[in-house]
């Protein structure tokens, strides 16, 4: 009877233990956005939402402000959509090797030294961008500035791989062997199974794996405030430097700007913009998951 009193309590703890940390993530998400929300107001109030959305010049620590978002949108989209471009088609062939082809030996090597490129810290990335893979892309393309989207974006897509080749191959190896081997049963190859069977199965968890990976683009800072440039251009060329909303947010916080201003007030109005594009992101990734999530 002790026992099982002791055991109720043990589990009581633990529980309630399990529902604190959850409600403290509830609430430090909540008091992020009132906090971003409130000081974004004091913005709005002198800066009219049409100028912030559809001027193409962000300039508002200049003697004549401008107060346009696009250009930290476009330079934000610009590295994260290079960074996709190259960790989805690396990401997912080191999962499908790693799933499906990897002996058990292989995998616990490899694995590893992937999950260490997450380690590095994110100031040695970009110096890397900025002195070695820059100089280097210069050689094949000598129109490349020295600041630029294309250098941060592909390092940024190399840093972004442990996160989507991890949790995708965890969602891979989650599908049931069985249907694998109806596959099998079928003449399938490997390949054949890997990319028709396993990955569409899969496809929830791996649009989770990119999900993330996107919200880690989205918000690097010190990558891009390194090697894009810190120069705000509406552009899509990625030859040429760009600022990001995070490069932004860290190039004013660690300025001279006057606390209460409309400059320093810049910060959260770009903070509440990042926050809504990694909230759009991520609610386009709920729909697909839920539209196509395979049940077993």
């Amino acid at each position: 009877m002790k026992r099982n009193t002791g055991k109720k309590i043990k589990e009581g703890i633990i529980e309630t233990a399990l529902f604190l940390s959850a409600l403290s993530s509830v609430l430090i998400t909540i008091g992020i956005v009132v906090v971003l929300s409130y000081e974004s107001f004091g913005f709005f109030k002198e800066i009219s939402l049409r100028e912030f959305f559809t001027e193409t010049q962000w300039t508002p620590l200049f003697a004549e402000p401008k107060f346009g978002i696009l250009p930290l949108v476009s330079g934000t989209l610009l590295t994260t959509a290079i960074a996709l471009i190259v960790a989805l088609p690396l990401g997912l062939t080191v999962t499908v090797y790693l799933s499906e082809y990897a002996p058990h030996k292989v995998r616990e090597i490899i694995k590893p030294i992937l999950e260490l490129l997450a380690a590095v810290p994110t100031v040695v990335y970009g110096y890397f961008a900025l002195l070695s893979l820059t100089p280097i892309l210069q050689k094949f393309i000598p129109d490349l500035s020295g600041f630029n989207a294309l250098s941060p974006g592909i390092i940024m897509g190399i840093m972004i791989i442990p996160y989507v080749s991890s949790v995708s191959e965890d969602a891979m190896k989650a599908v049931p062997m069985h249907i694998r081997e109806g596959s099998y049963a079928m003449g399938a190859t490997k390949l054949q199974t890997a990319f028709k069977v396993v990955i569409p199965s899969a496809f929830s968890g791996i649009a989770a794996a990119f999900i993330i990976g996107i919200s880690r683009a989205i918000g690097e800072t010190m990558v891009v405030a390194i090697a894009a440039g810190m120069l705000p251009t509406f552009t899509v060329n990625p030859l040429e430097p760009v600022q990001t909303l995070t490069g932004y947010i860290v190039q004013v916080s660690l300025g001279d700007v006057p606390h209460g201003t409309i400059e320093y007030k810049t910060i959260f109005a770009a903070g509440i913009t990042l926050f809504l594009i990694t909230l759009i992101f991520n609610i386009i990734g709920f729909w697909l998951r839920k539209r196509i999530r395979e049940a077993y």
